[in-house]
C-alpha cells in the first residue's frame, strides 16, 4: 500500500527567509512551520483549503453549482429566487436594479416586505401555485414596480421555491397600443369620407392610399401604387411638398402645407397636406400624408 507523503517542516525563521521557495513547495505538498520545536502552523494550496472547507473546486458538483450562479448573474433578465416560505433566498444585479436595493441587504427578507405591490397584483396568486404545486406561469403583468410599467413574468419551479424572471417590455406595450389607436384613427377618417390619406416609403413612394384621396385624383389604387406623391402635384406645388417632407424626416416634427392635386381629367384640386414621420424602433419606416380639400382645412 502506497504511504501517504509526510508534510515538509520548517522552522519559522527559515521560513520567512525562503517564504517565495516554500510558497511553491506548499502547492505541491502541505508545509508545516515550527516554532521552538512545535508544529505552530500549516501553509496548503488554495485549492487544498476550499476542499477542507467543503467546496472541492474539481468536485462535478460545486462546478455545476458555480456555473448556475454565474449564469444567473449575466441573464439580462430580472431574476428573482424565493423559498416555499417566499422568503428572498437571492436576486441577480438586474433585479437588484430593478427594484431599486442591494441584494445583500434583502436575503432572508419576505418577497411581501421587498416587493410591496406583489400582494394587490394578479401575479400573486400564480406565485402561489408555484410554491405549492409547481404550477408554472408565463405572461404579461401591470404595475409591479413602478406605476405604468409593464412586465413579462416567467415562474419557474426549482428545487429551493421558485424563480421569478421579470423583463421590462413598458416599450413594446405602448408601441403596440400606439399602433392601435393610429389604426383606430384611418379607420375614422376613412368612415368620414372626406380625407384622404397615403403611405409613403422613405423614397417618398406611395405604398397605400385611401379611396377618398383615391377618388381626388379620379385614378385607382393600382395605378398611384409605387408612384411618387410629388407627382400628383401640380407642378408649382412639387418642391414644396418635397421640402416639408425632408424637413419632416429631418426633424421628426408634422409639416402641413397647402397644395394642390392634379385629377386624372387634368384638373386642380386645392389641397392641405398634413405630413408625419413613421419611426420604427431603429430609423425611419416612411411618412404618412392627410390631404384634405382646401376649403375643409
Amino acid at each position: 500500500m502506497a504511504r501517504r507523503q509526510q508534510p515538509q517542516r520548517v522552522l519559522a525563521a527559515n521560513f520567512i527567509r525562503g517564504f517565495a521557495s516554500w510558497r511553491v513547495r506548499a502547492a505541491r505538498d502541505p508545509v508545516v512551520v515550527t516554532h521552538h520545536g512545535k508544529d505552530a502552523h500549516v501553509l496548503i494550496s488554495l485549492d487544498d483549503y476550499r476542499r477542507l472547507d467543503g467546496h472541492d473546486p474539481d468536485a462535478p458538483g460545486h462546478s455545476l453549482e458555480v456555473s448556475q450562479a454565474r449564469l444567473v448573474e449575466s441573464i439580462r433578465d430580472a431574476v428573482i429566487l424565493v423559498d416555499r416560505q417566499r422568503r428572498l433566498v437571492a436576486i441577480n444585479p438586474a433585479a437588484a436594479d430593478m427594484l431599486e436595493l442591494s441584494a445583500a441587504a434583502v436575503s432572508g427578507e419576505p418577497l411581501e416586505l421587498v416587493v410591496p405591490r406583489v400582494t394587490e397584483n394578479p401575479l400573486y396568486p400564480h406565485l402561489l401555485r408555484l410554491l405549492d404545486h409547481r404550477a408554472r406561469f408565463s405572461g404579461n403583468i401591470a404595475a409591479l414596480t413602478r406605476p405604468r410599467q409593464w412586465l413579462h413574468v416567467d415562474l419557474v419551479p426549482v428545487p429551493i421555491g421558485g424563480a421569478i424572471i421579470l423583463r421590462d417590455v413598458t416599450a413594446s406595450i405602448d408601441a403596440a397600443a400606439s399602433s392601435d389607436r393610429g389604426q383606430a384613427t384611418m379607420r375614422a377618417l376613412d368612415a368620414d369620407g372626406t380625407i384622404g390619406h397615403a403611405r409613403l416609403s422613405v423614397r417618398e413612394m406611395i405604398e397605400a392610399a385611401n379611396d377618398c384621396l383615391v377618388a381626388m385624383v379620379g385614378s385607382d389604387a393600382a395605378a398611384i401604387r409605387r408612384v411618387r406623391f410629388s407627382a400628383l402635384l401640380a407642378n408649382g406645388h412639387r418642391h414644396g411638398f418635397i421640402d416639408a417632407l425632408e424637413s419632416v424626416f429631418r426633424s421628426g416634427e408634422p409639416a402641413c402645407v397647402a397644395s394642390e392635386l392634379i385629377t386624372r381629367g387634368g384638373g386642380c384640386v386645392p389641397v392641405r397636406l398634413s405630413i408625419a414621420e413613421l419611426r420604427g424602433a431603429h430609423a425611419s419606416e416612411g411618412a404618412v400624408v392627410l390631404v384634405s380639400r382646401h376649403g375643409d382645412a
